[in-house]
């Protein structure tokens, strides 16, 4: 998937469509950088955060099995106050984070985060690293 215009580019089953997207569509997410630099950029609602990260080439999410949470490389800490906004991890994220790298309380994998109206200004920082 690719965003060009405003536009988003979808794979179906029976090939490759446009979707326009406007606005109202997206949602103003902040990553943190390891280093302290901060992106703020608008992620099309149904998005996880690894998408919208990996979109916007941020620095220190990976997504390395492609949102599939068969890894642990867009480990993320989420913002103090958004952990009971967010939807709780399950069993195969928690026994994920088990690979990641300083796993803390505020820990979570950002390809498990799906993006939708009720996250508008979500921030999530990255760790030092990523396995």
């Amino acid at each position: 998937m690719g965003i060009s215009l405003g536009r988003i580019t979808q794979q179906k089953k029976s090939g490759w469509k446009h979707v326009k997207v406007t606005t109202r569509d997206m949602t103003k997410i902040k990553y943190i950088e390891f280093n302290g630099t901060e992106h703020v950029v608008d992620v099309p609602k149904g998005l996880s955060a690894m998408e919208g990260a990996i979109r916007y080439t941020i620095p220190g999410i990976a997504g390395d099995c492609g949102g599939a949470c068969a890894c642990a490389t867009c480990h993320v800490y989420v913002e103090d106050g958004w952990m009971e906004k967010i939807p709780p991890m399950d069993e195969l994220e928690r026994d994920m984070l088990d690979f990641a790298f300083d796993v803390k309380e505020n820990s979570r994998l950002s390809c498990q985060i799906k993006i939708d109206d009720s996250m508008e200004g979500l921030t999530l920082k990255t760790p030092e690293r990523q396995y």
